[in-house]
C-alpha cells in the first residue's frame, strides 16, 4: 500500500500521522511545495504581535521528525503539478532544482488549502501590501514592521485574520485602521452582536471604517501607501494587510478532472472521497455539508481540516469512517473581548427563508458576588415550535469559549432550547453560576416558546406607533440618570410598578425594558397577569444601546 499526500499543515499532516498509526507497513509520502510541512498557521498573528516570542515555536513538525517518529517521507519544496489518474501517479516539481519527476500512488489525499484573495485593484502589487498565509508571509510582515519601528497599518477586511492582525499590530505600537465593505465585522455574527465588537475596537483606538470598500492603492511622495476607498476616504499606511478572505486551491484537482462543487471547492462525500474513488481531499479546498442547513459550504478552519485528514486516512487504508458535517464553530480574541459562534446566524436563516426565533441574554460569566465577574452576551437562534437549536453567538470578556463549546455540542447533538434549561454544568463561584449563562439563555428562549414571555427586538422599536405602544423603563432612577432612556420611554421602577398600575393607559401595549432584560421580564409578568398587553425588550437597554452607539460612530450624519 502506497499513500501519497499533497499538502501538509492541518489536513495533510494529520492524515499522514493517522495513516502510519493504522498501517506500520504502508509507504507514505507527503509533498509540500513550501519550506514548512507542518506549522501553526493560526498562531502567525500572535507571533507578529510578540506574544509568541520565538519563530520556532510555530513549527509543529519537520521532515526529520516525521521520518524519525512516523517513518514517512515529507518532501518540502516539492510541488505536485499534475495527477495522472489512469497511471496512478503524480508529477512533482522540485522547486529548488526546477526538475520534474513522477511518484506512483495506490491512494492519494489532497490537502492543497486555500489562498488569500488579492483583487485586481490598482496598486495591489506595491511591496507594502501583504497577505498572511504562511511563515514566509509572516517573515516579510515582521521585517516591514521592524524597519519602520512605528507607523500605521491599514487592514482590509474585518474577518478572523483581519481582527487578529488589528490587535497584534496595535500591540506592536502601530496605529491601526480596519476597512470593511460590509456593515459589520465578523460575518458569522449578526449585526447586533458585532456592534459590541465595533464599539470595543473604537475604545481600543482602532479606526474602524465600515460600509466602505478599498478601490486603489498608490505610493505617496513620503513613501507611505495611500489607501483610497469608494466613499472618498484616503488612509495613509506604512503597511497594508489584505484579509478579505480566501479561495480554495483547486487547480490541481480541476486539471485532473475531479468534480468541483457549486461553491468552487472540491466535491467530496462523507468519507472525504472525491469523484475518483482512489483520491480523497480534505481541508480548506473541499466543500462539506452544513449540519444545520444541509447545504454544501466552504469552511476554512483548522479543526475540521484536522478531523477530515484522519477520516480520509481511515478510508484510504480500508477503515470506514465518516465526516458528519460541520457546524462552523469558531472563536476569536479581539483585544479584551472574545467573540464566538456556531451554526447559522439570523441573517443567513432569513436569506434561506427558514423560520426561526432568537433571544438575547446578558449574564455574568461567573457568580456575580465573586470578584471579577464580567458580562457575557449570548444570542440563540432556534426553531419555532420544537425549539431546536439552529445557531448561537457569544461575546464577552471571559467564559465565552466555554459556553460556545457547550452550545456547539448541543447543536451537533440536535438538542433544543428546552434541553439547555436542563443541562447540568459545572458550578463554583470562580467559574460559573448555579444558573449558568447557557441555562439562562435556554430559560429565556424556552419561556418564549411556552408563551410565558412575549418579546420584541431592538430593531422593532423603530416602527412603534406611539398611539398604540408605550416604552416602559423599569430601571432604578440612578441607572436612568447615568445611562439615559430610550427616547419616548416612561420611567417606572420595577419595585414601584404594582403600586402605580393605575397610572398606566390600558389601551396601550407596554414594552418593558431594563438594563439586560431580567427585571423587565418580571415587569412583563406583572403586567400581563394584571390584564395589560405587554412585551419585553430582548436583551434590554444593553442590546439597543450597543447598536445605537455603533451607528452614530459609523456615520454620525446617518446615525
Amino acid at each position: 500500500m502506497k499513500l501519497v499526500i499533497v499538502g501538509g499543515v492541518a489536513g495533510g499532516a494529520s492524515a499522514a500521522a493517522r495513516a502510519r498509526r493504522l498501517d506500520e507497513q504502508a509507504e507514505i509520502v507527503m509533498f509540500e511545495r513550501g519550506e514548512f510541512v507542518s506549522f501553526a498557521n493560526c498562531g502567525l498573528p500572535y507571533y507578529l504581535g510578540g506574544e509568541i516570542e520565538k519563530r520556532d515555536e510555530l513549527m509543529v513538525s519537520t521532515p526529520e521528525k516525521f521520518k524519525k517518529r512516523f517513518n514517512l517521507e515529507a518532501r518540502t519544496f516539492s510541488e505536485v503539478v499534475e495527477i495522472d489518474r489512469k497511471a496512478g501517479r503524480v508529477k512533482v516539481k522540485d522547486r529548488r532544482s526546477g526538475e520534474f519527476y513522477f511518484e506512483s500512488y495506490d491512494k492519494l489525499i489532497l490537502s492543497p488549502g486555500a489562498e488569500p484573495i488579492r483583487p485586481p485593484l490598482p496598486g495591489i502589487e506595491l511591496d507594502s501590501i501583504f497577505c498572511l498565509r504562511d511563515i514566509p508571509d509572516a517573515d516579510r510582515i515582521l521585517a516591514a514592521i521592524e524597519a519602520k519601528k512605528s507607523g500605521s497599518a491599514v487592514i482590509v477586511g474585518g474577518g478572523f485574520i483581519g481582527l487578529e492582525m488589528a490587535e497584534n499590530l496595535h500591540r506592536r505600537g502601530l496605529a491601526v485602521s480596519v476597512v470593511e465593505m460590509m456593515e459589520q465585522v465578523m460575518a458569522p455574527l449578526d449585526y447586533d452582536m458585532a456592534a459590541i465588537i465595533h464599539n470595543h475596537l473604537r475604545e481600543q483606538g482602532v479606526n474602524l471604517v465600515l460600509r466602505d470598500a478599498v478601490e486603489s492603492f498608490e505610493r505617496r511622495r513620503d513613501g507611505r501607501t495611500a489607501v483610497r476607498t469608494g466613499r472618498g476616504r484616503e488612509l495613509a499606511a506604512d503597511l497594508v494587510i489584505l484579509a478579505i478572505g480566501v479561495k480554495p486551491e483547486t487547480g490541481l484537482a480541476a486539471r485532473a478532472g475531479l468534480e468541483l462543487g457549486g461553491r468552487g471547492g472540491i466535491l467530496v462525500d462523507d468519507r472525504m472521497r472525491t469523484s475518483d474513488p482512489d483520491i480523497f481531499a480534505v481541508g480548506d479546498a473541499v466543500e462539506v455539508r452544513n449540519l444545520v442547513s444541509g447545504e454544501m459550504i466552504l469552511l476554512p478552519l483548522a479543526g475540521p481540516a484536522n478531523k477530515q485528514g484522519r477520516i480520509a486516512a481511515d478510508n484510504a487504508l480500508g477503515r470506514e469512517s465518516r465526516f458528519a458535517g460541520a457546524a462552523g464553530t469558531s472563536v476569536v480574541r479581539i483585544f479584551e473581548l472574545t467573540a464566538a459562534g456556531v451554526g447559522l446566524n439570523e441573517k443567513t436563516l432569513a436569506g434561506l427563508g427558514r423560520p426561526h426565533l432568537c433571544s438575547f441574554t446578558h449574564s455574568p460569566d461567573h457568580a456575580s458576588y465573586y470578584p471579577g465577574a464580567e458580562r457575557l452576551s449570548i444570542k440563540l437562534v432556534f426553531e419555532p415550535g420544537s425549539g431546536k437549536l439552529l445557531g448561537a453567538q457569544a461575546v464577552g470578556k471571559k467564559g465565552v469559549d466555554k459556553r460556545i463549546d457547550v452550545l456547539a455540542a448541543s447543536l451537533s447533538a440536535g438538542m433544543t432550547v428546552f434541553d439547555l434549561e436542563r443541562l447540568e454544568l459545572a458550578y463554583a463561584p470562580p467559574f460559573g453560576s448555579a444558573r449558568d449563562p447557557v441555562n439562562v439563555a435556554g430559560f429565556v428562549a424556552a419561556n418564549t416558546l411556552r408563551g410565558d414571555h412575549a418579546i420584541v427586538h431592538w430593531h422593532e422599536l423603530e416602527g412603534l406607533d406611539p398611539e398604540r405602544h408605550q416604552l416602559l423603563d423599569v430601571r432604578d432612577p440612578d441607572e436612568l440618570q447615568e445611562a439615559g432612556p430610550i427616547p419616548g420611554a416612561l420611567p417606572l421602577p420595577l419595585d414601584e410598578l404594582r403600586s402605580r398600575l393605575s397610572e398606566l393607559d390600558r389601551s396601550k401595549t407596554f414594552i418593558a425594558y431594563c438594563a439586560i432584560g431580567l427585571r423587565s421580564y418580571l415587569a412583563y409578568r406583572i403586567l400581563v397577569q394584571r390584564g395589560f398587553e405587554a412585551r419585553n425588550l430582548s436583551g434590554g437597554y444593553a442590546a439597543w444601546a450597543a447598536v445605537q452607539q455603533d451607528r452614530q460612530a459609523t456615520d454620525p450624519k446617518e446615525g
